[in-house]
């Protein structure tokens, strides 16, 4: 017999009846705010299209990278999972591709103990429960009745993406577009009497990482839609500049740039004329690749202050790690991995150029918890225009919360960090990621009051500024 599936009032908080009582104090005064999601993934066609949701299957288990990750880990194949080969030229893998989303589902229902312990577990069981009204742990033998249930829900008005979107009471999202995105969703949202706030941020890695798939190809398109020459790396960075300009239009407030390192470069203007032409030849070692990457996030920066986006860098993941798995399937299957990043050598070159200028803000992120303590607490404890994104992907848990704030706060306080970002595609999941940031929040806040090293007044005002207005005020909202 399934287990009753039930969510604890006090969860994430403390054990401790003092902190947990405080915390509690500190959650009810927030506990409600709206969401503000300034950096995400979600799909703009669904708010521009407002179409139903297809089944449980579609929009709960292939979009969440984090699910098929663990499952692959566990031998079951993407195709078991409803994905295709989508390169034929490697031949048949003479594994069967799932076509049954109900049958996909009792695969993943059958695999969900597999989540135990994780913020998985803790972000669906929040939305079976929130969402769906659900009443029991999800197994193998209660997966056809999830089922139904999620997918008959969906397919109802209440349940459309513009109804959910105002039932979360989220204030604003930010979608992630790349540079050559014609935005035509957006465009749709602006022009249409939905009053809900959906903006795109400016995410140009396809036309600034020389090794990008389709990176030669990228560059002729960018100059196709700007009719700018790009022959130069003058003309090239003026193609740059008015894709930015044109995603500012549409509503964009940031950039956001998933580089590999941090690493960034102040080159003279003949020096990157030549290192543009190199790239442009194509015959470009790994080094040239890397050095014109830390180059244009320098560029990004001096365009931040001409225009105003803020900007966002996500360094340390090796992306796609399995090969095989990247040319059958493609991007975000699960398979990318955390690497050490450096920053304070490697931001240098830019810090220096723009660290203290009053028109620039740069948010950067990390997958290196060791980077906290060492090298970014103290970066955004001098400079006034980096902030530090909050414990990201990997660490968007409740333990790598905790440690985020105990490692950063010593050094850099509250201020110089911008709340929580979800950063998800996984639209369901958003309220039930702030709510556990919210939560941690106060039960850190919460420890703090209890050893009198805060008032809870002043706590009160932290939890505010955290869940709420540190976000709007970083990312322009």
């Amino acid at each position: 017999m399934a287990e009753t599936l039930s969510l604890h009032p006090d969860r994430l908080f403390s054990s401790d009846p003092i902190q947990r009582d405080i915390a509690g104090r500190l959650y009810a005064k927030i506990k409600d705010l709206p969401i503000v999601s300034p950096h995400g993934h979600t799909d703009p066609s669904w708010f521009a299209d407002n179409e139903n949701f297809s089944n449980a299957t579609e929009l709960l288990v292939q979009p969440d990278h984090y699910l098929l990750r663990m499952l692959f880990s566990f031998g079951i194949p993407l195709q078991a999972l409803g994905f295709k080969n989508r390169d034929l030229t490697k031949g048949d893998t003479g594994i069967p591709v799932e076509t049954d989303p109900k049958v996909i589902w009792r695969t993943f229902a059958s695999h969900y103990y597999l989540f135990q312990g994780t913020p998985t577990n803790i972000w669906l069981d929040y939305v079976f429960v929130n969402v769906f009204g659900m009443k029991e742990v999800l197994c193998a033998e209660n997966a056809d009745t999830y089922y139904e249930t999620i997918t008959a829900a969906l397919q109802t008005p209440s349940f459309k993406p513009q109804a959910l979107f105002e039932r979360f009471n989220i204030e604003v999202i930010a979608t992630t577009e790349g540079a050559l995105d014609d935005l035509r969703h957006h465009k749709k949202i602006k022009q249409s009497d939905w009053n809900g706030r959906v903006i795109t941020a400016f995410r140009p890695d396809n036309v600034t990482d020389p090794e990008f798939e389709g990176f030669e190809e990228n560059l002729i398109k960018l100059a196709e839609v700007t009719n700018i020459n790009i022959d130069t790396f003058a003309g090239y960075l003026a193609s740059l500049q008015n894709r930015r300009y044109y995603f500012k239009e549409m509503g964009a407030t940031s950039t956001d740039h998933g580089h590999a390192t941090a690493r960034t470069l102040d080159l003279s203007d003949d020096e990157k004329e030549a290192l543009y032409q190199t790239i442009r030849s194509t015959n470009f070692s790994a080094e040239d690749a890397d050095r014109f990457r830390a180059q244009m996030l320098t560029e990004m920066a001096a365009m931040s202050i001409e225009d105003g986006l803020v900007m966002q860098i996500h360094p340390g993941v090796y992306r796609n790690h399995n090969q095989s798995l990247f040319e059958q399937f493609g991007r975000d299957k699960g398979a990318d991995i955390p690497v050490a990043t450096e920053y304070v050598n490697n931001l240098r070159p830019l810090l220096n150029k723009y660290g203290s200028h009053p028109k620039f803000k740069v948010i950067v992120f990390t997958l290196d918890e060791t980077n906290y303590t060492r090298e970014l607490a103290p970066l955004a404890g001098h400079y006034p225009a980096l902030k530090l994104g909050p414990a990201w992907w990997f660490h968007d848990s409740p333990e790598g919360m905790r440690r985020y704030r105990q490692q950063v706060t010593e050094t850099a306080g509250f201020y110089n960090t911008v709340g929580f970002n979800d950063d998800t595609r996984a639209f369901l999941s958003i309220p039930a990621r702030h709510d556990v940031a919210r939560r941690m929040d106060c039960a850190f806040l919460a420890e703090l009051v209890s050893d009198h090293r805060l008032s809870e007044k002043q706590a009160e005002k932290i939890a505010y500024d955290l869940t709420y207005s540190l976000a709007k005020d970083a990312y322009d909202l």
